[in-house]
């Protein structure tokens, strides 16, 4: 039995295989454009790679006492200058509600 199939009308020039990009590109600086990304990108990595290791033990270690990453302990302390203690446990319990769908950071 001999089987049919439509064909596609195709130009000239044309191999007839998928096409090259199945979804539009998008860079790792998102849409818009470029100019502040790759400072801050540079910025990013120097704070994270900086700090002494001892310091990044203390930071790890009060962090899992909260229950909280080093990532999410040490980002409080950046952003707002505030050492969490166990008495901040709305703080606490508003951090670890943002946890949930977030990706993890990984540090190149």
């Amino acid at each position: 039995m001999a089987r049919t199939a439509k064909l596609k009308r195709i130009g000239i020039g044309h191999n007839g295989g998928p096409p090259l990009r199945e979804k539009r590109h998008v860079p790792e600086w998102g849409g818009g454009g470029f100019k502040s990304y790759f400072p801050w990108r540079k910025a990013h990595r120097a704070v994270w790679k900086s700090t002494p290791r001892e310091i990044m033990i203390r930071r790890d270690d009060k962090a899992e006492a909260l229950g909280l990453t080093y990532e999410e302990y040490t980002l409080e302390l950046m952003e707002r200058g505030t050492y969490l203690q166990a008495e901040d446990g709305e703080k606490i319990a508003t951090i670890k509600a943002k946890r949930k769908g977030r990706k993890r950071v990984r540090h190149v």
